[in-house]
């Protein structure tokens, strides 16, 4: 059967670490998505505002993170997937930036993904088709990043997830990396046949592909068995809001303003055997602290509601 999971971010503390993966458990689940993004965040990223957290030697991070290795252990959450941070690679940004970025994060966060027992990571593909003038040239720089990791994928058995996403243009959002479906599929096979193994994966984003109207069904079924991961939320066709499933409508029938009958068809389609992992830790912010482990419930139920659904013959 399928496994629910959801990511740490917003649950897991690092002054006790042990509580949230209680708490993960307690009300359900049995994997997460370990936020390693959260130590360096996107917004000080662009702002070239580069914390030291990944200036510790691989040793120390270890030592750091061996509470959380052991809470999650104790509290039998399996953590199976792990974001790294992101961007990797901000084209406006001093050199020096971008040089820390590929040369301590990229490779510090496979090396923790490791020590975390964790099969699979996701990046973000590089956001640089408007300064390079085609999509083609915006793919040749994530590959490098890709080559740059993959003898550690190799080397640890890790496949590398990349993720659809969007971009924003004069106010307006428009397909970002890895929306392409077929040609993810010919990226993927032919560097995953240059190093003999598959170190690299997708990630399929509901929120991301449902901002841009994305074809769920159609986008799973090409993907087929690279699908590895899913980063399943919410939004409102307009934001990236990151909120529980079935939150948003767009009709006053309460029609949902997400596709997720055609999410389901193609994952059935496919044979998904992966987990069902909720990218929803924003959504922990709209209710109080003290309603947070109901809220983590609730999320934890629809997993259960889609897991079912996906055993039905017909949909």
């Amino acid at each position: 059967m399928l496994e629910i999971g959801v990511q740490t971010w917003n649950v897991v503390d690092d002054a006790n670490p042990k509580e949230g993966f209680e708490m993960l458990r307690s009300v359900g689940f049995t994997c997460c998505d370990f936020s390693l993004n959260s130590y360096l965040k996107n917004t000080d990223i662009y702002g070239s505002k580069i914390n030291s957290f990944f200036d510790a030697s691989i040793e120390e991070l270890r030592e750091y993170f061996l509470p959380h290795k052991e809470a999650a252990k104790a509290a039998g959450i399996r953590i199976h997937q792990m974001h790294m941070p992101y961007p990797l690679y901000v084209p406006t940004a001093e050199e020096h930036v971008n040089q820390y970025l590929w040369n301590k994060v990229a490779p510090k966060s496979m090396e923790l993904c490791h020590y975390f027992d964790c099969n699979y990571i996701v990046i973000h593909g590089f956001k640089l088709s408007h300064f390079l003038g085609s999509e083609e040239l915006e793919w040749q720089e994530t590959e490098k990043l890709i080559h740059a990791i993959a003898p550690l994928a190799v080397k640890y058995g890790i496949t590398i997830c990349i993720e659809n996403l969007y971009n924003s243009v004069g106010g307006h959002l428009i397909e970002g990396p890895c929306c392409d479906a077929r040609k993810a599929v010919e990226r993927i096979d032919r560097i995953n046949a240059r190093y003999g193994q598959e170190i690299l994966g997708f990630c399929f984003d509901v929120g991301h592909a449902n901002l841009i109207g994305l074809d769920f069904e159609a986008l799973i079924t090409t993907l087929g068995s690279r699908l590895k991961v899913l980063h399943i939320h919410d939004n409102d066709g307009i934001s990236d809001l990151h909120q529980i499933p079935f939150t948003f409508v767009k009709t006053r029938e309460n029609t949902s303003s997400t596709d997720w009958d055609g999410f389901l068809r193609g994952l059935k389609d496919i044979g998904f055997d992966g987990v069902l992992s909720f990218e929803t830790g924003p959504a922990l912010n709209a209710f109080p602290c003290e309603l947070k482990a109901q809220t983590l419930h609730f999320i934890n139920e629809i997993g259960y509601c889609l897991r079912d659904r996906l055993c039905v013959r017909n949909l």
